[in-house]
C-alpha cells in the first residue's frame, strides 16, 4: 500500500494511492505518526478503511497539500558515506555504520519548496532511501532488523557544502592516557558539526509515499536516480550501500532506541549519470530546480528549489 499524509479542503489526512491513481482518504484528523505509534493492527487498520471509502471519498493528487509522510517524527538518523562509490575517497574511516541527526524541521514534503539563502554557500541534493520504523527496535539483531519496518520512502538529504566548510574545526582533542589515566593525549583532529549543513529549514525532502513493507522485495535492490533542473545528475542503485538496510537497523538499535515513526536515510546514491554529472555540481545557487529524486517501487519525489537573495541577519549582541 502507498500511504501518504496530505492536506486537502483544510483536513489534514492519511491517504492511500489507489490502482487508478487517486488518492483514497482514510483516516481524517489522525496523522501518520499517531497511526504508527496506535498499537493498533496497522494493516487491517488501513484494510479496512481503504474498503469503506467509496469512490466520491477519492481526489487527484495534484489538488492536495502534500506533507511529509511522517510530521515530525521523534528523529531522523542520516547514515555517512554509505555508498561503495564514496569509498576511494576515504583516507580513514571506521568499520562499523556512521550516522547524524537531522531535526524534525528541516522536514518538507513532495512538491514543496526547497529553500536556499545565498549566504547558505553551496547547497546540493543527496538521493537517499527512507526506512519508516514501525515497531520498537533496541538491540536487535540484523536478521530480525526488518521486522521492526513499516515502510520505506523517498528522502532527499539536502546538504550545504558551504556551511560545513564554515564550521570546520582543526583542533586538539583530549583523550584520558590509556597507560596513564592521570594524563591527558592530544590528537589532531578535523571536525565540522552537521547541525547546520544538514539540518537547516526545508533540508529534508521525503515523499510523497510511505510504501509499506509487503510490496518492496527487497530494500537492497532499488534503483535511484535523480535530476535537477531537467537534467540527471545521479544513477545508482540501493545495492552498492557498504551496509544494508538490516544492518544499518540493528547497528543503530544497539545505541539508540528506535521507535515507531522514526526515520532512517540509509546514504547517498551518487554514482555520476551517463554524461558524468554529479550531485557536487548541483549546487542549487547556480543550478535550477526543480530537483527530482526517483526510486524503483517508491515514486518520484518533486521539489521546487528556491533561492532568497538575503543577508544574515543582524545576529550579535549590539555594543
Amino acid at each position: 500500500m502507498k500511504l501518504a499524509s496530505i492536506v486537502h479542503k483544510g483536513r489534514n489526512c492519511i491517504a492511500a494511492l489507489n490502482p487508478e491513481g487517486r488518492l483514497v482518504e482514510l483516516a481524517g484528523g489522525m496523522t501518520m505518526l499517531e497511526l504508527l505509534r496506535s498499537g493498533l493492527n496497522r494493516t487491517e487498520f488501513l484494510n479496512e478503511a481503504l474498503e469503506r471509502r467509496d469512490a466520491s471519498r477519492t481526489v487527484a493528487t495534484d489538488v492536495v497539500e502534500w506533507r511529509p509522510p511522517v510530521v515530525r517524527p521523534g528523529k531522523i538518523l542520516g547514515v555517512a558515506m554509505n555508498n561503495s562509490a564514496s569509498n576511494e575517497r576515504k583516507i580513514s574511516a571506521p568499520d562499523h555504520p556512521a550516522f547524524f541527526l537531522k531535526p524534525p524541521s528541516c522536514l518538507v514534503g513532495h512538491q514543496q519548496s526547497i529553500q536556499i539563502r545565498k549566504y547558505y554557500g553551496s547547497v546540493h541534493p543527496e538521493p537517499e532511501l527512507a526506512v519508516i520504523i514501525g515497531e520498537e527496535a533496541k538491540d536487535v539483531s540484523a536478521n530480525d532488523a526488518l521486522d521492526h519496518v513499516f515502510g520505506y520512502s523517498i528522502f532527499n538529504d539536502i546538504t550545504g557544502n558551504g556551511m560545513r566548510a564554515d564550521d570546520l574545526f582543526h583542533y586538539w582533542a583530549l583523550y584520558s592516557d590509556n597507560s596513564d589515566p592521570g594524563k591527558l593525549q592530544r590528537r589532531e583532529q578535523h571536525l565540522s558539526y552537521a547541525a547546520r549543513y544538514k539540518g537547516s529549514d526545508t533540508f529534508g525532502a521525503m515523499g510523497p509515499y510511505i510504501v509499506t513493507r509487503d510490496e518492496i522485495d527487497n530494500p537492497d535492490d532499488l534503483a535511484v536516480t535523480c535530476k535537477a533542473g531537467g537534467e540527471t545528475i545521479a544513477e545508482d542503485s540501493t545495492r552498492y550501500y557498504n551496509y544494508k538496510v538490516p544492518e544499518l537497523i540493528s547497528y543503530i538499535s544497539h545505541f539508540m532506541t528506535l521507535e515507531p515513526g522514526d526515520i532512517i536515510s540509509c546514504g547517498t546514491a551518487f554514482k555520476p549519470s551517463a554524461n558524468r554529472k554529479s550531485i557536487h555540481q548541483a549546487n542549487f545557487q547556480t543550478v535550477p530546480g526543480p530537483v527530482e529524486v526517483s526510486i524503483s517501487g517508491l515514486g518520484t519525489l518533486v521539489n521546487p528549489v528556491v533561492v532568497e537573495d538575503r543577508p544574515l541577519g543582524n545576529w550579535r549582541l549590539s555594543d
